[in-house]
């Protein structure tokens, strides 16, 4: 397993986060075992954490504090004592320590709750940038994904050219240029469209094979950009051709539309 790519793959964060699932929460635990590295940057990253909530942390307001020492030095509550053995009920004051005991704990609770409210908005920031890294993430892989497919297709196409059995028929005409791959023992036929404008809407090129002198469709041409068009298979022909016709193809050639034609 690659260590550096499982660390930067963001599931570190998750994890001390809390964002991680049953699953890859007992994973993470395991390789933290398996790999110091790992553990060293779950540590690492807590430290970051706790680094970054001290640095920005918010005291209490300033009232807060007057509030409270305005309880301690104040009236005392009173309480309530029976152990008078007359069984008459008395009232006592509080001691100081239990005045400032309270006074201590309101501190606690105010304090405690200013640094929920830092913590969960601190998470919610967090969170926040962890999903457009996600994101991030999830585009780029597309991308290697459309790059590995654009790839594999342009390999594809160089095994079919580089085939010895294959015929090459260079196709000329209106300004325009395009190339036939026949492959003369499995009778495929490719075209490659060097330069053929755009075909106008409603209309579509078509290839033929021109047989004994006369034309016999070897299929349309999709829009394959710089890629190899698969077209109908042909057991012989003297030439090739391309004429623009209309959308769907035609049983005969427009030959005023002829547009590239190459002899074998």
């Amino acid at each position: 397993m690659d260590i550096k790519a499982y660390i930067e793959s963001g599931i570190i964060e998750s994890y001390v986060l809390r964002l991680t699932s049953p699953e890859e929460t007992a994973e993470v635990e395991s390789m933290m075992s398996a790999h110091p590295e790992i553990a060293a940057a779950v540590n690492a990253f807590e430290l970051q954490l706790e680094q970054n909530l001290l640095a920005n942390a918010t005291a209490p307001a300033p009232e807060v504090k007057q509030n409270v020492f305005a309880v301690i030095n104040s009236e005392p509550y009173l309480t309530r004592n029976e152990s008078n053995e007359a069984g008459v009920v008395t009232m006592r004051k509080p001691s100081k320590f239990w005045r400032y005991l309270a006074a201590a704990s309101i501190l606690l609770l105010v304090g405690s709750t200013a640094l929920n409210i830092y913590y969960y908005n601190r998470y919610s920031e967090t969170a926040e940038k962890f999903d457009v890294l996600l994101a991030e993430r999830t585009i780029m892989l597309a991308k290697q994904d459309a790059e590995r497919a654009k790839y594999n297709l342009m390999d594809s196409n160089m095994q079919i050219i580089k085939d010895s059995s294959m015929r090459i028929v260079a196709m000329t005409g209106r300004s325009s240029k395009a190339t036939v791959y026949w492959n003369t023992v499995s009778k495929d036929v490719y075209v490659l469209q060097n330069s053929m404008p755009k075909a106008p809407s409603g209309k579509q090129y078509q290839l033929w094979a021109i047989v004994n002198g006369k034309p016999v469709d070897a299929g349309m041409l999709g829009d394959c950009g710089q890629t190899l068009c698969k077209m109908l298979n042909i057991p012989q022909a003297e030439a090739f051709a391309i004429t623009l016709e209309k959308e769907g193809g035609s049983p005969v050639p427009d030959m005023k539309e002829l547009y590239v034609i190459g002899k074998i």
